[in-house]
């Protein structure tokens, strides 16, 4: 946690330019009164300010276009190399770059994960997608030093009544903890939501894996979890910025790394997984999503 010192006539440390005792004073005094109750509690560091929060939906506008034209080409015999390739060209076409990218030495632009691998999936010529596949493609951008993030799940084909209903419910999930991003409540109580609507529908969530900050950079704190408990993890205040991105399994909540490229990351008993993500701002009001 970061708390610049300011004194009460000078400049607001979060660049508005009125005096600190105008602007920010009683904000941080609340913070503080959380934090001595021993609640875990974002520093200045991770809060964004209008500027921030400006260059990020300017990200956000790249890697959700790169989705949509995912979504109108996306189809039965395409490899997932060639998802790649839709991926770069879109995001070097619009001024940015793909935060996947040699990210700790990933080897792609995007993460195309299928059936029962859970994320990281690594693009392919080798890997078609066939007549019934789930499929997540978890795409990142970098622009003028911002990040967006955000994932989305296609069925492809005839898809099973039980896969669909594994990513619906998924992405019900997601909203569910959605509902929950409220100024002054806990980051807790979102990945509770998370996970209780999750088990009423006979499914897992993945404990290990969670969402994180994002925005100045790739991942911030903090870190986010999708089975937590109520009134636990940090305090949401307005200015955070992270990721909601739960990954539900149709069976255990276990996994495994590919030991070949060290990303992958499967399902341990096969059955498939599906995944919904979403970059949310915290308001005064509520929250605001910035990248889906």
């Amino acid at each position: 946690m970061v708390f610049h010192k300011v004194g009460r006539n000078d400049p607001c440390w979060c660049g508005s330019g009125l005096k600190y005792k105008k602007c920010h004073e009683a904000f941080d005094d609340r913070i503080r009164h959380f934090a001595w109750e021993g609640h875990e509690v974002p520093g200045h560091d991770l809060l964004k300010t209008p500027e921030d929060i400006a260059g990020i939906k300017a990200s956000a506008k790249i890697n959700m276009a790169v989705l949509d034209e995912v979504a109108k080409q996306i189809h039965e015999g395409m490899s997932t190399l060639e998802i790649d390739n839709i991926v770069n060209e879109i995001t070097y076409g619009m001024g940015g770059i793909p935060a996947d990218l040699n990210y700790e030495g990933y080897p792609k632009s995007v993460c195309t994960s299928i059936n029962n691998v859970v994320c990281h999936g690594i693009p392919s010529a080798d890997v078609i997608l066939k007549d019934g596949d789930i499929i997540n493609i978890d795409c990142s951008t970098i622009l003028n030093g911002y990040f967006s993030d955000s994932s989305r799940m296609f069925c492809i084909g005839n898809v099973s009544p039980e896969n669909r209903r594994l990513v619906e419910v998924t992405k019900e999930c997601l909203e569910k903890g959605l509902e929950q991003v409220i100024p002054w409540h806990f980051l807790g109580d979102m990945g509770n939501a998370v996970n209780q609507h999750a088990i009423a529908n006979g499914y897992s969530v993945v404990r290990d894996i969670g969402g994180h900050g994002c925005g100045k950079a790739f991942h911030e704190e903090p870190w986010v979890s999708h089975v937590s408990e109520p009134g636990t993890e940090m305090l949401m205040v307005p200015g955070m910025v992270f990721t909601i991105e739960p990954m539900v399994n149709m069976g255990t909540h276990e996994f495994y790394t590919d030991e070949k490229n060290g990303w992958t990351i499967y399902t341990k008993d096969g059955l498939p997984s599906a995944q919904w993500e979403v970059q949310v701002l915290v308001t005064e009001t509520g929250h605001e999503v910035l990248c889906w």
